[in-house]
């Protein structure tokens, strides 16, 4: 059996993503990568901006942060200076609005009191530049301001917009299959009758393509019939980038999933990884297509999306570190655990801090509910104590 990290790598070395298109940037771009550098194409802020509602002045003009000035003009927003501040003279302004020629501050309309057409001015912490954006502070023209590898969230979406962009070159998103097996399954709105289960893994994995960026197809159950489960997934690998089958990778008499694969062309490059949960786990290709057989038992194909689809994702989409996102943390609570092989065992990570959460095994989805993260551990006994150092797998979301 290969490990999780030589296994690994053989997933990546064939989760390459397509050559980026040129596409609009609405928010239907959510999720995707940017797969170019992008400039700034104006200095921004364009001027040297007011951040606050009040008064422009000269701060040469105050003595101990005191002054009466004259008024003699005001700045909305969105309209440009008709006359310089001079000694002794100050402008009303408003946030947002450019700064006139020789004013250096602004002073906040709470610590002045406007008399006439004069202002009284009481600001002790009054400093050149206070209050002001200048020019370019944010970003200047021809700076590259969005990497490529980014991931498009609405703040980004905003930043480009910002900086005129309304098309760009993006990684598209990988369409993601799901196809769950096993003649005891029926659907989530169903009662099961004995010997029936409800399908959790179906919604489950389509969720964590979702939430990777992919866009998730539901190919509903494949029955455990080696030629109807032929039809099924032949049906499903004409339509994704990424196929998912969950359950029958066993040895079972009726897991079929490898004959399956393997009579439609399908190179398996591994099936069985050293892990706990999700040893029976495979994978192969077809072409660019990718095929991941994942254990049948929910929680061992949750932590098999994790350490392997996930990255898998991340890669098609372009982004430079796949993951998984690995750090040190410390033990809230002492653990005990003696397996065959490395294990990953669902926890809570909170800053620099982990906890170890109740698990009685791959069949306990309910554990994982409040799942952030995996204490990896290793195989054999083992005993940490609280506050012991633990190598911990952080999840996204």
């Amino acid at each position: 059996m290969l490990d999780v990290s030589a296994a690994l790598e053989i997933v990546l070395q064939f989760a390459r993503p397509p050559a980026p298109t040129s596409e609009g940037l609405g928010f239907f771009a959510l999720d995707q990568t940017v797969a170019e550098d992008l400039a700034a194409d104006i200095d921004s802020p364009p001027f040297t901006k007011a951040l606050m509602d009040g008064y422009a002045l000269r701060t040469v003009d105050l003595v101990d942060g005191r002054a009466k000035l004259k008024i003699v003009g005001e700045l909305p927003a969105g309209k440009s200076p008709t006359v310089p501040v001079h000694a002794g003279e100050a402008v009303r302004i408003f946030t947002g609005a450019m700064m006139p020629e020789g004013a250096d501050a602004v002073v906040m309309q709470e610590r002045c009191e406007r008399v006439g057409d004069a202002v009284q001015v009481a600001d002790g912490g009054l400093t050149p530049g206070k209050n002001v954006l200048p020019r370019g502070a944010e970003m200047a023209t021809g700076e590259v301001v969005v990497h490529a590898g980014s991931r498009i969230t609405p703040a980004l979406l905003g930043l480009l917009a910002g900086i005129g962009r309304t098309e760009a070159k993006l990684y598209s998103r990988p369409r993601v299959g799901v196809l769950a097996t096993g003649n005891e399954l029926v659907g989530a709105g169903q009662v099961p009758v004995a010997g029936q289960i409800r399908n959790t893994n179906g919604p489950m994995l389509k969720a964590q393509a979702a939430r990777i960026g992919a866009i998730p197809f539901d190919f509903g159950i494949g029955p455990d019939d080696e030629a109807a489960l032929k039809q099924s997934v032949h049906f499903a690998l004409q339509s994704c980038d990424v196929l998912l089958l969950a359950g029958g990778v066993s040895v079972g008499d009726y897991d079929f999933v490898p004959n399956v694969l393997q009579s439609l062309g399908v190179k398996i490059h591994f099936h069985k990884v050293r892990m706990k949960p999700g040893k029976p786990l495979l994978f192969g290709t077809l072409g660019p297509k990718l095929i991941f057989g994942l254990p049948g038992n929910p929680g061992s194909a949750f932590v098999g999306f994790e350490l392997f689809v996930a990255p898998a994702l991340r890669a098609l989409l372009g982004q430079s570190v796949p993951g998984p996102r690995t750090r040190d943390l410390q033990l809230t609570n002492a653990l005990k655990a003696n397996h065959d092989r490395p294990t990953y065992h669902p926890a809570i990570a909170v800053d620099d801090h982990v906890t170890a959460l109740p698990w009685i095994g791959s069949a306990d989805l309910r554990s994982l509910v409040r799942v952030n993260a995996f204490l990896v551990l290793p195989s054999g006994p083992i005993e940490y104590a609280a506050g012991a150092m633990a190598t911990t797998i952080l999840l996204d979301g």
